[in-house]
């Protein structure tokens, strides 16, 4: 039904030609964005594979920049030609290989001399080329081909290089030059004025003793910079003056190649200069659109512009993310820059201030699992919205149904540093149901044994900023002890903390009537309550549906609590593992428990007759229980024997608590440390919800990766359905706007008298007699019309190609 949770950041975007959107590379479709507000405003769908590069057809002259044409190259192996505003797919080449870069410098470049015939339009790719027969390697054999776009076909016999793994291919804006860069050497080829099938190339290579990681080509000068992996930059500039005479007949060096500083070797170029700021790897390289400044970016998250002729810097630092990738719009106003936080910073230059930002949903980082193994993530069902711990130290709040960043809170400062060691690990994130109060633990790594810490916050929410402040801090809970685990009581302002010490603690939030006596604040959390077992590590804690019994996992059995007064109700249980994973079944008196270790076990147990209903050896990564019914969803990992593939298989069952059998199944990919939840339908989803009158409740799934799908668990499907995107876009303030409309705006609305006959306004068969009737003011220039008018006699002819 619905998916997201997509990369913004796995491929360079691009702008529009008006500057007013901005297309991104998000999985298998390309989503568009408006510069302005954000937010998307469409969509292309149409690839079956990950769309790895999108380039917008440039506009040639002023009045065509209201043209909205781009081609898109995919790992399914097709490249597609779009319309983007309609949007509508206009033209699809099957090439059979996989697309990982693709670069049309013909768009950079267009033709001078005017022919009759339209020269053919040729797209240089990074393509899987075909395995031979009876070879096998354990590395993927890439090319770099050429494609004749016109005749879609790749062109017979041109293969320009070959290379070990995916590299992005670029070319110059002037359209002039293509290159990559492979390990320590830099291979660039000049594209013939006018390109045909088969063209002899210039090829240039320039070398270096330590490996590139990026290059970038000046707009209009023969000037080369490339980053490596040590953080340094050169720049090569007079790249191929000289062409091949390098040496005499005598096989010596010419004298003219002496002066040439910074120059190795036979380097075809005049000189090569050397910067060095970067403390890593050199990923972003960009000349600013009149060649005079060059930007850097790489893992320091900071972007460093340098003033090409002094290497003098200037910086925009504190950016919170290492940068993969900087992008110049049509307006020399705007930019924008790409992090690895999955998200994309709107620039105005040339103060590089930050106008807008484009934020998906955090990747997975190596603070974010807990110590079961599982992910450390919230999902509240009732608002349809994530919470998951980020790079930094940070929460990030994210709406499951409109795929986008809701807010964000930071829980400890701390600036971006790259190359620090992890010092505070954030092990649980908790949502109370009502979503107005958040539970962090967090724990501070130990140096040689000494400065371990282990902090419990508690935030509140402000119901008209919709931000969270820190309410409560508390140092040490348990002890030395980490927590195990922390569950919100349904419907009172109470929680419990489960520690790996032995023991448990029951808190309870303080309120205050404010002055108008209208609203109760929440002014801190006390602890109401401490509890034991025999001195067993306390693993996990669940709150009934009621809110009138606790229970609290002490190893491998299940302890009953009256949370309000703190008395042991009974013991329950003993099974051969400690349980990790305890929920009570929505409205059934039912409990779930699940166990890990070497002997994983998935138990359910009758609070009624306080034993085990049933069991199954299963390996649960996560339990969700219906709000309203009495079911229950676990996400499960496949055992070994049965997956083969190794790419983490799992599968998601549904059971009703009186049987074993479960009701339905979907078999899911890179389960291992996922996540489930039953959530309420969006508003715009009741409707498509009540056609199946089975429940008013959809399931969640997030994997490892932070890609989440949202579905009908009342479909009878077998395996995880192809799940189309969310079609509740933003409107645009230019969306609807085609032809006459786009060029000179909406015609005024004129009001007929309520006696002229309606016959008249109908157009006659000659309607094109009475095109130019009217007062002259109102017509536009003949010499813009009558263009107009003549492609509106042609007869428009589809160009589909499969």
């Amino acid at each position: 039904m619905l998916s997201g949770g997509r990369s913004f950041v796995s491929s360079p975007p691009a702008f529009s030609n008006d500057a007013k959107r901005i297309l991104v590379c998000t999985g298998n479709t390309v989503s568009v964005f408006s510069t302005s507000t954000g937010l998307q405003t469409g969509e292309l769908e149409g690839h079956q594979g990950q769309v790895t590069t999108v380039i917008v057809v440039p506009a040639s002259t002023p009045a065509s920049k209201l043209l909205s044409f781009c081609w898109t190259a995919s790992l399914d192996g097709t490249i597609k030609y779009w319309d983007f505003t309609a949007p509508e797919l206009m033209r699809t080449i099957k090439i059979q290989y996989p697309i990982h870069s693709m670069v049309i410098p013909s768009l950079l470049n267009p033709q001078s001399e005017i022919t009759e015939k339209l020269p053919d339009l040729f797209a240089y790719v990074c393509l899987e080329a075909a395995q031979g027969s009876g070879i096998r390697t354990d590395s993927l054999s890439l090319q770099i081909q050429k494609c004749n776009l016109t005749k879609s076909r790749l062109v017979r016999g041109v293969t320009l290089a070959e290379v070990h793994r995916p590299v992005c291919v670029a070319a110059s804006t002037s359209g002039k030059f293509i290159g990559v860069h492979q390990k320590r050497k830099l291979r660039i080829w000049e594209i013939p004025g006018s390109d045909r099938d088969h063209v002899d190339y210039r090829h240039i290579r320039l070398h270096h003793t330590k490996a590139f990681t990026t290059l970038a080509f000046h707009p209009s000068e023969r000037t080369v910079a490339a980053g490596d992996v040590t953080g340094r930059i050169l720049v090569w500039r007079g790249v191929g003056h000289r062409g091949s005479i390098n040496v005499n007949k005598n096989g010596v060096l010419n004298k003219d190649l002496e002066d040439r500083p910074g120059v190795r070797g036979d380097d075809d170029a005049d000189s090569c200069t050397t910067w060095h700021w970067h403390s890593g790897p050199v990923k972003v390289l960009f000349f600013s659109p009149d060649g005079t400044h060059l930007y850097s970016g790489g893992r320091e998250g900071v972007l460093v512009v340098w003033q090409l002729d002094t290497g003098k810097q200037k910086f925009l630092p504190r950016i919170g993310s290492p940068v993969l990738h900087y992008i110049n719009s049509p307006d020399s106003l705007l930019s924008c820059i790409s992090c690895a936080d999955n998200r994309i910073h709107l620039l105005e230059m040339p103060s590089m201030k930050i106008l807008q930002s484009i934020s998906g949903i955090r990747p997975a980082c190596s603070m974010e699992t807990s110590e079961r193994g599982r992910l450390a993530v919230a999902i509240n069902g009732t608002a349809g919205m994530i919470t998951l711990p980020t790079e930094n130290y940070r929460v990030q709040f994210y709406s499951l149904f409109d795929d986008r960043e809701i807010s964000e809170v930071q829980i400890c400062e701390r600036n971006h540093h790259p190359g620090d060691e992890i010092t505070i690990k954030v092990s649980l994130v908790v949502l109370s149901l009502d979503g107005c109060t958040m539970c962090t633990v967090e724990s501070r790594c130990s140096e040689e044994g000494i400065g371990s810490l282990v902090s419990l916050k508690f935030w509140a929410c402000d119901l008209q900023s919709k931000t969270f402040t820190l309410s409560t801090l508390v140092y040490e809970p348990h002890r030395e002890a980490n927590v195990s685990s922390v569950a919100f009581h349904p419907s009172e302002c109470m929680a419990v903390s489960a520690s790996y010490g032995g023991d448990f603690k029951i808190w309870v939030g303080r309120h205050k009537t404010s002055d108008n006596e209208e609203t109760i604040q929440n002014t801190g959390w006390l602890c109401h309550a401490v509890g034991s077992y025999k001195g067993k590590a306390m693993t996990a804690a669940a709150f009934s549906g009621d809110g009138s019994v606790l229970a609290v996992a002490a190893g491998n059995v299940i302890t009953l609590w009256d949370p309000y007064s703190n008395i042991l109700l009974d013991v329950i249980g003993d099974i051969p593992e400690p349980i990790s994973l305890l929920e009570f079944i929505g409205v059934s008196d039912y409990l779930v428990s699940a166990s890990h270790s070497s002997s994983p076990q998935l138990s359910i147990w009758s609070m009624s007759k306080l034993c085990r209903a049933w069991c199954y050896n299963l390996f649960v990564d996560s339990v969700t229980c219906s709000m309203d019914h009495s079911a229950f969803a676990v996400l499960a990992r496949l055992p070994i024997k049965t997956n083969k593939t190794n790419n983490e298989r799992g599968v998601i069952l549904i059971f009703n608590p009186e049987s074993p059998l479960p009701l339905s199944m979907w078999f899911v990919r890179k389960a291992q440390g996922g996540g489930l939840s039953y959530v309420r339908p969006h508003p715009t989803l009741v409707n498509e919800v009540a056609q199946t009158k089975t429940t008013d409740e959809l399931l969640a799934f997030i994997n490892a990766d932070h890609e989440y799908f949202i579905f009908n668990p009342c479909k009878n499907e077998t395996s995880m359905p192809d799940m189309s995107c969310r079609k509740n876009f933003v409107v645009d303030e230019d969306a609807g706007r085609y032809g006459y409309t786009s060029m000179y705006g909406e015609l005024p609305e004129l009001s007929l008298p309520s006696d002229q006959n309606l016959h008249s306004s109908l157009p006659s068969e000659n309607s094109w007699k009475t095109i130019f009737s009217g007062p002259s003011h109102i017509l536009p220039p003949l010499d813009k019309l009558c263009s107009d008018f003549l492609e509106s006699l042609l007869e428009r002819r589809s160009t589909m190609v499969e």
